[in-house]
Parts: C-alpha cells; structure tokens; sequence
C-alpha cells in the first residue's frame, strides 16, 4: 500500500526571452522578459475567458501591441476584463454552457472582430481539441498545443503508450491495460507496482500525494523544461497555496524528471504550454502520470523564479517563432510563494463558497516583491456562477523564508469586505511550523486540522497587525 511517503512535484519548462529576473529590476514583482515591438506576431487576439485568467492574457498582449477582444455573459458586461479590452462581445446569459462554453458565440465573436487568435486561458475551452478543429477550419489560431498533441495526451491509456514509447518512465507493469478516471486534478489508477505492488483509489490518491507537475513548452525541435512547482497543500483536491521550486527535489532528479518531459514532447510534437505531471514516491523514483495541455493556473511562481513571460512565449510560438534560449540559460532563482485567495468560508469544510459585492477591496501592491493577479475591483460582485477566486496573491524573495515572510505581510495587508474570504486560512498555513519546515503533503489540511479549520486566536499583537485584512 502506498502512503504519503509518495509525492508529485511540478517541473516546469518552458521557451522564452529574457534579460534580468523576476522581481529584481524593483520593488515589485514584474516580467522582465524583453517585448521586441520589431517582432510581429498578431494584430487581434481573442480571450476565450473571463476573470483574472483573462486579465492576465491581456497584460502581456498590450506589452506586445496586440488589441484584444473579451468575450462575456450577460452578468459580466462590467467585469474588469471587459473594461481592460480593446472591444467585448456578449457571447450569452450567465450560465457557463450558454456563454462561455457555446463555441457557436464564440466563433461569432471571432468572425465579427476579425480576431487572427484565441487564447483560451485554462479552464473553459481550453483543452477542447473540437474548438481548436473549429478555430483551424476558419484560419484562427488556437494559442495552445494543436488537436494531434490534445488528442494524444487527453487519452489518459494512449498518452501513458506515448510516454512508454518515449522511454517516459511509467508505472512499472503497466501493458496498457489501466483503469483510469480523474474528478478534479486527482488520478485514479488500478494497475500494479512492480516491486512493492499497489492499487490507488482517488481517494488514496487526493490524500497520499504531494503534486508534482512538469510544464513543458517545444517548438522547432526545442524543447525546455523550467524547473519545478510544488502543489501540494489542496483542499476538496484543489490546490490553495503552490510555491516554486519545491523543497522536495534535488538537482539530480529535477533534472531527470526534465528531461523526460522533453523526450515525450518530442514525441507528440508538442508546440505550447502543458503540465506534464509524475507521482514520485520517497526515494524519489517517478512515474509519468498524465499531460494537461493548458496553461496552469500556478503558472506567476514560475515567471518570478526564470524571469519568463510564459503567456508571450505561447503567442511567439503560436505565430512561429522559435525559443530562444537553451536549457542553461534556465535558471532558478530565488523563491516564489502563490496563495489562492477565494471568496468562500474557511470555517466550513475549509471553504465553502460566499457570494456578494465587494464593498472594500485594496491589494497589498504598494509591498515589496509582491504580485497579485486579480479580474475584480471593489464593487465587483462574487457570482453564484463562476468560481470563487478573488485573486492569486504572489510573493517573492531570494530565499524560502523571505518569500512566506512577504506572503504574511501581503496577507496582513490584503483588505476583502463584502464577503467571506479565506484569508485567515492562507495566513493559517503559510505560517504552520509544519508548512514552514517544508513537510507537506495533499494530507496536510486534514491531518493538522482533523476537526476543521476553526481559526487562530491572535495575540494582542497580531491583532494590530492584521486587523484591517481580515473582515
């Protein structure tokens, strides 16, 4: 039987352009990669997305001279990616399958703004090989892996066939005949372990493993892989605070886990940004598990430690343009700290969802080293519709502990009224003997609070401090 003693650790891989790190050039956590406006990639881009995965995209867009187009539902009209857009189409009604999922408005909206290419963001379309057909058939380009790699790697047998063929490590004993299902990031495997023999349930597998993930990125026979994320502190089998690099890895097995990850890119002529992910068990033996091939939501801490804008490297790719750089010039440096901060109650099964409008809303930006990614502003509303996420708070130092020491003060300082937020968890965790001391595992949430989260009673002194954060 296997127990927590196994992990998964993220690697991440990627091409880009660069020429300072992130967070060193200031105060505040920025990309650093260079936007070479003598580099023409797309006139228009389409955002398949919303909130601040949308955002996101078009930061970096509007770097590179780019106009953008978002797409909304009719309750989003006045979201912030509507506002940061170029133009904005009303693509159907609140529900996600009438708007965000229906590719006939999309493609509408594609046709009516004469957008050149998608970014689908993650989630939503985002691994949906039919849309990326659809947006092939009418010459749009689909920001992503093409339908070929999709296919391969969303077919959990043949995507393990692949790997095999690669000479991918796989589950020793594994024919090809395996019994795989997942629900939300979490594996279920029936097959046997050579040495030890092992069945995994979903259950054993959302509370036995760390997360241990591979973001890769190939093109014109180039393939990089950018060191690791660390994804293990989850609850109801969604992460909550990610951190890259992992204090898990060493150099040797960071490097072999690369490695492989490259070789089944190659093999599946991959072309963007994916996350290949591998169980690791303690003596640090891994085996390829599956390929999500999307853009992660984790993906800040990983700019932060290579300086990389990973979001225009998928747009150079997508138009063409080789990688730059060779796997040396990939560093790690520093440490990075992401804390997902959701609009939910941390007092009910670690986070049930809470809905309202933001009466008050400041981000700790004027901190140090500090960066949060957000698609809301005070007076936004939390919808019943969409997921809770309010922001991805990212700090950033040249050690481990002067980034949780960063994450504490940002969360100190991070004010949310209008609703309930889980601030008071994230701030729970990061400071946890246990966390701290980098003993972490998917079991963390439940082992160190069997009875649920209930709170820390402050001091006189942490009252001061964090006061104003947490209403």
């Amino acid at each position: 039987m296997i127990t927590s003693t196994l992990r998964r650790v993220l690697l991440v891989a990627k091409h880009a352009s660069f020429q300072s790190r992130c967070c060193v050039a200031s105060s505040r956590v920025q990309y650093s990669t260079v936007y070479d406006s003598n580099e023409k990639t797309f006139d228009k881009i389409l955002i398949a997305n919303r909130g601040e995965i949308a955002c996101r995209v078009m930061k970096t867009c509007k770097k590179m001279g780019i106009k953008t187009v978002a797409v909304h539902s009719d309750v989003d009209a006045s979201a912030v990616h509507v506002k940061m857009a170029d133009e904005a189409v009303c693509v159907g009604p609140a529900p996600t399958n009438k708007s965000y999922l229906n590719m006939d408005a999309i493609m509408d909206a594609i046709r009516k703004t004469g957008s050149q290419a998608v970014h689908p963001g993650y989630g939503f379309l985002s691994e949906n090989k039919e849309f990326a057909k659809r947006l092939a058939a009418e010459d749009v380009v689909f920001i992503g892996p093409d339908t070929h790699a999709i296919h391969a790697m969303g077919d959990k047998i043949e995507s393990k066939l692949l790997a095999k063929a690669a000479n991918v490590n796989v589950i020793p004993g594994f024919d090809g005949v395996v019994e795989v299902s997942y629900t939300v990031n979490m594996v279920v495997l029936a097959t046997t372990f050579c040495k030890e023999g092992f069945r995994l349930s979903s259950q054993e597998a959302a509370s036995s493993f760390g997360d241990d993930r591979l973001l890769i990125e190939k093109f014109h026979g180039n393939a990089l892989w950018l060191n690791e994320r660390e994804c293990s502190i989850q609850r109801r089998n969604q992460k909550v605070v990610e951190e890259a690099p992992s204090t898990f890895l060493d150099p040797e097995t960071r490097r072999a886990m690369g490695e492989q990850a490259v070789q089944l890119a190659k093999a599946v002529q991959y072309s963007s940004a994916g996350t290949v992910e591998f169980l690791v068990d303690s003596n640090k033996n891994f085996y390829f598990l599956e390929m999500n091939t999307r853009l992660q939501v984790e993906h800040p801490i990983t700019e932060c430690i290579t300086g990389l804008d990973l979001v225009q490297q998928m747009i150079r790719v997508a138009k063409g343009f080789p990688l730059l750089h060779k796997q040396e010039d990939i560093p790690i440096n520093g440490w990075a700290i992401e804390s997902r901060v959701y609009a939910e109650d941390p007092y009910k099964s670690f986070g049930l969802p809470s809905i309202g409008r933001l009466s008050q809303y400041q981000e700790p930006i004027n901190l140090p080293k500090v960066r949060v990614d957000s698609g809301i502003q005070e007076g936004s509303d939390i919808s019943i519709y969409y997921d809770p996420m309010i922001s991805k708070l990212v700090t950033y130092g040249a050690t481990r502990a002067e980034a949780l020491q960063r994450m504490e003060a940002a969360l100190d300082n991070y004010v949310i009224r209008g609703v309930t937020h889980n601030i008071p968890l994230l701030r729970e965790i990061i400071t946890h003997p246990r966390f701290i001391s980098g003993d972490i595992t998917t079991n963390f949430l439940p082992e160190e609070y069997p009875e649920g989260f209930k709170g820390h009673q402050l001091t006189s002194e942490g009252r001061v401090g964090a006061g104003t954060a947490h209403r």
